[in-house]
């Protein structure tokens, strides 16, 4: 399997819970697009997550959005 990884790229098929940046603390890459990311657990690889809508945001979600607007966004999480 490591063999197929190293030539075609993980799949990320093992994701973590995801887990909400706390303010205060170093926030991942990840975690400052939305306030929250999820990890692959097999590659180690991180990923920006949306709680409202569920789900792993995309790259091209992300520049689609204005960082004021994400924010907005991490910081409603936050708050509930």
């Amino acid at each position: 399997m490591k063999i197929l990884e190293i030539l075609f790229g993980c799949k990320h098929p093992r994701l973590s819970f995801p887990m909400s940046a706390r303010r205060g603390e170093y926030h991942t890459p990840a975690a400052r697009e939305t306030g929250a990311y999820v990890v692959c657990l097999d590659c180690g690889r991180e990923f920006a997550y949306d709680w409202q809508q569920m789900q792993i945001v995309s790259e091209k979600m992300l520049r689609s959005h204005t960082p004021a607007s994400l924010e907005a966004k991490a910081d409603a999480v936050h708050l509930q």
